[in-house]
């Protein structure tokens, strides 16, 4: 029995170690957290706000890397006015966007924000609890996406020569990784 067992593992050992080094072999192009960072950054100060109701101001961010959930996130401060019967406060944003190639232009884009969290310690409950319900849809109209890369033709020549285009990208601990994977039809 056991001989039939390394058998089977010697013949499946080449597959085995292709599919392994499946990621070693394809292209690849870092993006690093400092790049990211001046990206990001470069969006703001971002004023939001609902006249009459809310007005808010959005300084620039802190890049936060999210590798588990492969996102990248920001770390904003925001000083809260506008509300009747409430003086202005500064809160804390934490927003995550996930990561996209965007073929046409050759960037990569952070897009689908997400607002994950909102602490303002010094504001109404009540109040807290609508900036939670209105700012998911005014940030997104006012951020909207966020272009952190764009490639070089250099960048792309020896991919391209080679029938690759960036596919997959992977959010790491230092930056982000782009994968190149076979170019698909349009």
């Amino acid at each position: 029995m056991d001989r039939r067992h390394l058998l089977t593992a010697l013949a499946c050992w080449p597959a085995a170690r292709a599919w392994g080094q499946d990621d070693a072999g394809r292209p690849r192009h870092k993006i690093s957290a400092r790049e990211l960072q001046d990206a990001v950054a470069a969006r703001f100060p971002v004023r939001l706000g609902i006249t009459g109701l809310v007005d808010i101001r959005v300084s620039a961010p802190r890049l936060l890397l999210l590798p588990a959930r492969n996102r990248i996130g920001a770390g904003l401060l925001a000083q809260v006015g506008g509300m009747p019967m409430q003086p202005s406060q500064t809160a804390e944003l934490d927003l995550a966007f996930a990561l996209r190639y965007e073929p046409s232009d050759r960037t990569v884009r952070a897009h689908q924000l997400e607002v994950t969290g909102l602490r303002a310690p010094g504001l109404l409950p009540e109040t807290a609890q609508l900036l939670q319900r209105l700012l998911p849809a005014m940030a997104r109209d006012a951020v909207g996406e966020i272009v952190l890369h764009r490639f070089a033709a250099r960048e792309l020549a020896l991919p391209e020569t080679m029938g690759f285009e960036p596919d997959e990208i992977r959010v790491l601990e230092d930056g982000v990784l782009i994968l190149f994977g076979p170019k698909q039809p349009r």
